[in-house]
């Protein structure tokens, strides 16, 4: 047991970022309802990050605040603020302000003529075991495979491709730092919930034809598809 009452450890966990686009309250209030009635079960109460960058001239913080609150979302932090009286009516509202890395610009180093450029090489996070309800597995920057079941209530989370070689009743999100070239592969697809970077369908969305059978599902378009898996 530790003597100190206190541990501060890193950790990482993946949140939905609501870009607002209007600086209406009201009309954010409708926009926001309408979303979470179409999933209520994966967005009620949801913690989220809300990106500003789309905003533009005065904007009211107190009451876009109050909207999102009054929908039952939980805001965790705002990103994409560059506006200076925006910025100053988040922080006295004692909101954290968050950086995106891909906001910040990156000077590009280049390697001595004399040594290779080593290639990335991105792993892939492998379970056997069956994903009971309530657990939440995230394979950041990388593939997710699952080669049990995933029961309803349970949650695969990948910034690439989700693989699950067996019955997949639970929620399964891949690309999920918006990579849309991302796919989910589904031996037998009964899912609560699936989600390619952001885009999604719930379980009475997916296509009768296919549903408990093996499916690959992918964005063309920027919608949802889903094909025979063989």
């Amino acid at each position: 047991m530790s003597n100190t009452p206190i541990e501060l450890k890193g950790s990482s966990f993946t949140l939905s970022v609501v870009h607002l686009h209007h600086a209406q309250p009201e009309v954010i209030r409708e926009a926001l309802l309408e979303k979470i009635a179409q999933a209520p079960a994966f967005l009620k109460h949801a913690p989220v990050v809300l990106n500003v960058a789309g905003l533009s001239g005065p904007v009211d913080w107190a009451a876009l605040q109050q909207v999102v609150i009054s929908t039952g979302l939980r805001i965790v932090g705002i990103s994409g603020c560059k506006d200076n009286a925006l910025r100053q009516a988040i922080e006295n509202a004692g909101i954290p302000l968050l950086s995106a890395g891909k906001d910040k610009p990156r000077a590009v180093e280049k390697p001595p003529a004399n040594e290779p450029v080593v290639a990335c090489v991105t792993k892939t996070r492998i379970i056997d075991t069956p994903v009971r309800s309530g657990q939440r597995i995230y394979a950041p920057n990388c593939d997710l495979v699952v080669t049990n079941h995933v029961s309803a209530g349970a949650e695969l989370i990948a910034d690439g491709n989700i693989h699950i070689y067996g019955v997949m009743r639970g929620r399964a999100l891949a690309g999920a730092s918006g990579e849309r070239e991302a796919q989910i592969f589904c031996t037998a697809l009964t899912a609560e919930l699936v989600s390619i970077a952001g885009v999604y369908w719930l379980s009475e969305q997916i296509p009768p034809d296919f549903f408990g059978k093996a499916a690959r599902l992918r964005l063309a378009a920027g919608a949802l598809t889903v094909q025979t898996f063989n």
